[in-house]
């Protein structure tokens, strides 16, 4: 067995569940028309360590909207999963659900 993976039994029967979860960097790719938390290309927030939630303007803020549309995808790829659909199983681009102002944002998945 991989020996980042782990069983856990339980009254469930027990599941599958990554011991080390990966390191993922959220990085800002792109910003059309004005982003309201003032998100800006080439920002990057690391996922494995605090981080805040919010509009305030502090540049280590990364905005609710933004952490709601990448939360699925970080956890596939914190957790050793991939995308089909994308080139490098390491990295994969969301947008933010803002449609007058779109943030692309990049998931990048860190080999420690």
């Amino acid at each position: 067995m991989n020996n980042r993976l782990e069983t856990k039994n339980s009254r469930s029967g027990g599941g599958l569940f990554v011991a080390n979860p990966e390191k993922v960097i959220l990085k800002i790719v792109s910003v059309k028309g004005t982003c309201a938390a003032g998100h800006y290309a080439g920002q990057e927030f690391d996922l494995s360590k605090d981080f805040l939630l919010g509009v305030s303007g502090d540049p280590r803020a990364l905005c609710p909207s933004a952490f709601h549309a990448i939360f699925p995808p970080w956890r596939v790829l914190r957790h050793g999963g991939a995308f089909p659909w994308e080139e490098d199983r390491d990295k994969t681009t969301i947008a933010c659900p803002d449609p007058f102002n779109p943030v692309v944002m990049e998931l990048r998945r860190v080999k420690l």
